[in-house]
């Protein structure tokens, strides 16, 4: 899926990656027909989007799956922000036509987390460890931007699940969307992500996610403790802290 704000240069490091991207992404099935072709052209000229129009927020980033994190993937947000506390976002594998639809993140504000019940809050993950890391970006668009709209995501929380696996983590693609959706997490502590899964990421973009880490230390003092940053900690014994991400259960704040 293209969009406004992603320069084609980062889609792909070479005109033959994309092609061969293209390719595996296909699944599988007979070519279009000649009247599926017509319909998608009626379809075009007489039916509506309107719901899609407003997803112009492309936000990239990595999930891992709470309750299996080394299964881990890069994931391509494109979100519409409702109102000042509330977005949704559809997730891609990809920002190419042909990526694959593999999950939905809903997106609340610090305040809006507040109201949910105590029961439904081990679904939100925090956002803090993923803007301050500088994992997360918004490629395409300009540093000053990108820093605005990260201010604007600090102390948010997002419920994300996935429902294909694509491969995207280096393991067996699955070829179709198969059993159960997974809750997705967020990485809160250094020695969580895949370094490699980093290493593809932060090649094709023209920032690295070290110097866009470094740039958002005036975000520390902004953020707040948050619940579900040490949700994965066991699974990660090296792991260690961010500066600025703390577990809301361990600052003692509730």
């Amino acid at each position: 899926m293209p969009t406004r704000s992603m320069p084609g240069s980062t889609c792909c490091a070479t005109l033959l990656a994309c092609l061969a991207a293209a390719a595996v992404a296909a699944p599988p099935g007979d070519d279009k027909s000649a009247t599926t072709r017509t319909l998608e052209a009626g379809a075009k000229l007489l039916q509506r989007s309107a719901p899609l129009a407003p997803m112009d927020v492309y936000l990239v980033g990595f999930h891992p799956m709470k309750e299996a994190p080394s299964r881990q993937m890069e994931a391509h947000h494109f979100c519409h922000q409702m109102n000042e506390d509330f977005a949704q976002c559809a997730l891609f594998d990809g920002n190419t036509r042909d990526a694959r639809l593999v999950g939905v993140e809903y997106i609340v504000s610090e305040k809006l987390f507040a109201t949910l019940p105590v029961a439904e809050r081990p679904y939100w993950h925090p956002h803090n460890g993923e803007i301050l890391s500088g994992q997360l970006a918004a490629p395409g668009i300009p540093l000053i931007a990108e820093k605005a709209l990260m201010r604007q995501k600090i102390n948010s929380y997002g419920k994300t699940w996935h429902f294909w696996n694509t491969g995207t983590d280096g393991r067996g693609a699955d070829a179709l969307p198969l059993g159960p959706p997974m809750l997705a997490w967020s990485f809160n502590r250094d020695g969580e992500l895949d370094p490699t899964l980093l290493q593809r990421h932060d090649a094709d973009l023209t920032m690295r996610s070290g110097e866009r880490r470094r740039q958002r230390t005036d975000l520390l003092p902004l953020a707040r403790p948050q619940a579900g940053v040490d949700a994965l900690k066991n699974a990660f014994p090296r792991s260690s802290a961010i500066p600025g991400v703390v577990d809301s259960q361990a600052s003692g704040v509730r």
